[in-house]
């Protein structure tokens, strides 16, 4: 079964056979995660959420996810065995390793919150390739569930069809603009910026996709980066233009190249072209 998904998505080169795999990876987790009723608790959100159920044509790295209701007891090792299980029943063999947090840790200040627990899923063996000799034989997926996640968000139910039918709860796509919004104006990462997020948040403006800024302002909030519940349309818009003039457009473009297969949509990305973005963002 995994030969023939991964021909299903054509990779040209190494490069690509590994996103393939690495999003291939991704299905069979929330696979497994959706047997063991994690779903009944937590929904999916962030840039592969958006990829796997809404079709933008960027691969992603991590699987992150949201608590329903704030529980900072709660601990994501119950429902590993069921992923566990999914993989072993499609020949892969992974191991599970906790990544320690400090309050001095980088990963701590840049993708999780004190209350958020990761793993770390590494691939032990892939099944043979037959040809696929490009795949390469280690692919890691990170998982962020944030325990205490800020009010006000809406799920909805989406249907995966492999590795069999399921279920999967997400976020809606209102709730995971706001999402990106939050991340693309509040990292914490001093010298990098992550051009996936200017690239999400591209694709969410031109879908017409609404923003849904009370949940934004909340996340802000939450987050420490405002006083207040509350944001103005003309104070998004002014934070957001802020951070245009704040990055650096090379860099931006650098990081996103691995993760899309046409580079010609860079192209007309400048200081500018953001900016009027910025007045086709809808409210919700």
């Amino acid at each position: 079964m995994i030969k023939e998904w991964i021909e299903e998505y054509g990779p040209a080169n190494l490069e690509q056979a590994e996103q393939a795999l690495r999003e291939i990876m991704q299905e069979i987790a929330l696979a497994g995660l959706q047997r063991s009723g994690f779903f009944e608790v937590a929904a999916f959100y962030g840039g592969t959420a958006l990829r796997i159920f809404h079709g933008i044509d960027r691969f992603s790295e991590d699987l992150d996810f949201s608590l329903l209701e704030s529980d900072p007891d709660f601990s994501l090792a119950p429902y590993l065995k069921g992923m566990q299980k999914e993989f072993a029943a499609l020949g892969m063999e992974i191991s599970i390793k906790e990544k320690i947090k400090t309050r001095q840790s980088q990963i701590d200040s840049a993708f999780l919150k004190p209350d958020t627990t990761w793993q770390e899923l590494t691939l032990k063996a892939i099944i043979p390739q037959e040809g696929l000799n490009y795949l390469r034989s280690s692919i890691k997926i990170k998982l962020e569930v944030d325990k205490k996640p800020p009010p006000g968000f809406t799920t909805e139910e989406k249907l995966l069809l492999k590795p069999f039918s399921f279920y999967t709860k997400c976020y809606v796509l209102p709730d995971l603009f706001a999402g990106k919004m939050h991340a693309l104006l509040f990292r914490k990462w001093i010298n990098r910026v992550k051009g996936r997020d200017w690239y999400d948040m591209e694709w969410y403006i031109k879908k017409g996709i609404p923003l849904h800024l009370p949940h934004l302002a909340l996340r802000a909030r939450d987050s420490g980066n405002r006083d207040q519940a509350e944001m103005s349309v003309e104070q998004f818009k002014d934070l957001l233009r802020a951070k245009i003039d704040a990055v650096s457009m090379d860099q931006i473009k650098q990081d996103v190249l691995p993760f899309i297969r046409d580079d010609k949509k860079l192209n007309i990305w400048s200081s500018a072209y953001f900016k009027d973005l910025v007045d086709k963002i809808k409210y919700k």
